[in-house]
């Protein structure tokens, strides 16, 4: 088995990040470079304000990502992925490969897909091939 049930990576990942509007915020702050309040607001996808102070304190809470005062302006805050939060990159890129590939109306590069898919996966083959198995044997 490659996991205990009750240590599941996805029921991990998916209790951390597991909403689309948890994973749209990283998004906007990895690609949009979206830090704060107002830029996640403004974002094609409508999220509530509620929403919003929910998630960010969610993701605050799991230290992917923090919060402090502007230095210019005390009353705004400036967010930021931390360590951990860029730690999600890959997964992110993974992602857009995956929505290129599958998805017709996602509008991602065919060339970064492509990169994406040669850079981040060639280390996955063999990974890929033993889970395979293991599922065909089952």
């Amino acid at each position: 088995m490659i996991y205990e049930p009750n240590q599941c990576p996805i029921r991990f990942g998916l209790g951390v990040f597991g909403d689309r509007w948890s994973l749209l915020i990283i998004r906007d702050m990895m690609f949009r470079g979206v830090t704060r309040f107002q830029g996640f607001l403004d974002a094609d996808e409508g999220i509530s304000t509620n929403v919003l102070s929910d998630r960010l304190r969610r993701l605050e809470t799991q230290q992917i990502i923090s919060r402090k005062k502007d230095p210019s302006n005390g009353r705004q805050v400036i967010y930021q992925l931390t360590d951990k939060g860029k730690d999600l990159l890959p997964i992110i890129l993974a992602i857009f490969a995956w929505a290129e590939k599958h998805d017709p109306e996602t509008r991602v590069s065919s060339q970064l897909a492509d990169q994406i898919r040669t850079d981040l996966f060639a280390a996955r083959d063999d990974i890929l091939a033993t889970i395979k198995q293991s599922i065909s044997q089952t």
